[in-house]
């Protein structure tokens, strides 16, 4: 190899090149022209070269995009680095093979995450796995059941997250990279950083049009910053432990139920409102669970005296749970009972959601956004997906929805 690295790794990633051995995960978030992933796969190369034991996993949650990325990215660095006659390519697997020693480089879809347990190499370990596009996968549960199935039988481990940040403040990547793990490092780059010639005239040209036009969408786009999408459906989020002190003075909880449907989780959630504020302080949520199952989780968390207001359009779920001792019945929708249930949701002061014990309820609140139309324009209605949460604790205040739409109804009819 008779190539410098300061010619391919751009002035910004020299610490990050120096790190390396002194960290396991590392978080490389960045804007457009960044030249992360460029980074990350001239360390994987290089790393594997000159550890014979080393192997690496490359991910992407959806594997048709393996080959015109990733594994592009791959061949794009064997070539700069002068190797490309020392590594055997079979693009239709794919996969990349080290032929001095068999090392190889497997490329791997996150569609099904239960398929990667069998990933295995017939030589030394995984040292080195990365996501790319780290966004697209479903949050840390996944990432960390993959890692558990990669990270095995060696004694260092290198996994690069690359990724260009959400715009939603709040989505599971932006609330991810604030917990910080002594064995972690997060870099942020930006094309600023990169050499002008490595990118070209014209990518700068198209930078500074967009920051003279939409100067947002520039920032998150080449800046990579968290800029909000203006699609939040509630800015009135509070996300943090609910003491057991606070608990204790809870003296009128609110139970609700949204059931599942095939993969659809089923959702038990307890609630307190008080002063236009609203703790969210308990959730059962799992997919695949029976009614007798899901009466028995209930008895063992607590509030099983409770009357549960469950989504009507399971009349028998709630007749086996009425059965079971439960105080259920179905929720009295009406026209428009969902756009009602969400602005009352958005009107309160504050809604406070516990971080630990509420984890589903918490994401599918922060993440919950308005759909775009085609034309890139926000959709008026409020999407039916990703909301089993949301739709419980609909059910669980609707005396409170209900009685706040009544006196509407009549301030109107009144003329007041």
């Amino acid at each position: 190899m008779q190539v410098r690295l300061n010619e391919l790794i751009a002035p910004s990633f020299y610490s990050v090149h120096r790190s390396l051995d002194d960290y396991t995960h590392i978080w490389l978030c960045g804007g457009r022209g960044s030249t992360k992933s460029s980074f990350i796969s001239i360390e994987i190369i290089l790393g594997i070269m000159r550890n014979p034991d080393a192997n690496a996993v490359v991910l992407r949650k959806v594997g048709a995009y393996l080959r015109d990325s990733v594994l592009s990215q791959l061949i794009w660095a064997v070539e700069k680095l002068n190797v490309g006659d020392m590594w055997e390519i079979k693009a239709s697997v794919p996969e990349m093979i080290y032929k001095k020693t068999g090392q190889k480089i497997l490329f791997r879809g996150a569609d099904k995450p239960q398929k990667l347990k069998s990933t295995k190499v017939t030589k030394g370990y995984i040292r080195y796995v990365w996501y790319e596009e780290l966004d697209e996968f479903h949050g840390m549960k996944e990432i960390r059941s993959i890692n558990q199935s990669m990270l095995r039988g060696g004694e260092k481990f290198t996994v690069f997250y690359s990724y260009n940040p959400p715009q939603n403040r709040r989505n599971w990547v932006n609330r991810e990279i604030q917990k910080r793990r002594k064995d972690t490092l997060v870099h942020k780059s930006t094309y600023l950083d990169v050499p002008r010639e490595w990118l070209g005239e014209q990518f700068f040209l198209e930078a500074e049009y967009l920051k003279k036009l939409h100067p947002t969408q520039y920032n998150h786009e080449y800046l990579g910053e968290v800029t909000g999408t203006g699609g939040e459906v509630f800015d009135n989020l509070e996300i943090r432990r609910i003491t057991d002190d606070e608990i204790q003075g809870f003296d009128n909880v609110k139970c609700g139920i949204d059931f599942g449907f095939a993969s659809d989780p089923f959702v038990y959630v307890v609630c307190y409102l008080h002063n236009d504020v609203l703790f969210i302080f308990g959730e059962i949520y799992a997919a695949g669970m029976t009614n007798f199952r899901a009466a028995e989780e209930i008895y063992r968390y607590g509030y099983p005296e409770r009357l549960i207001i469950c989504d009507s359009a399971e009349p028998k779920s709630i007749n086996d749970l009425r059965g079971y001792g439960l105080r259920v019945r179905g929720a009295r929708k009406g026209p428009d009972s969902i756009e009602y249930g969400i602005r009352f949701l958005q009107g309160l002061r504050k809604i406070v959601i516990d971080s630990e014990r509420c984890k589903n309820t918490a994401r599918e609140f922060s993440e919950y956004e308005l759909e775009r139309d085609k034309n890139g324009e926000f959709k008026a209605e409020y999407p039916d997906k990703n909301n089993h949460s949301i739709d419980a604790v609909r059910y669980a205040l609707e005396e409170y929805i209900t009685n706040k739409r009544a006196r509407i109804i009549n301030r109107k009819e009144l003329n007041v």
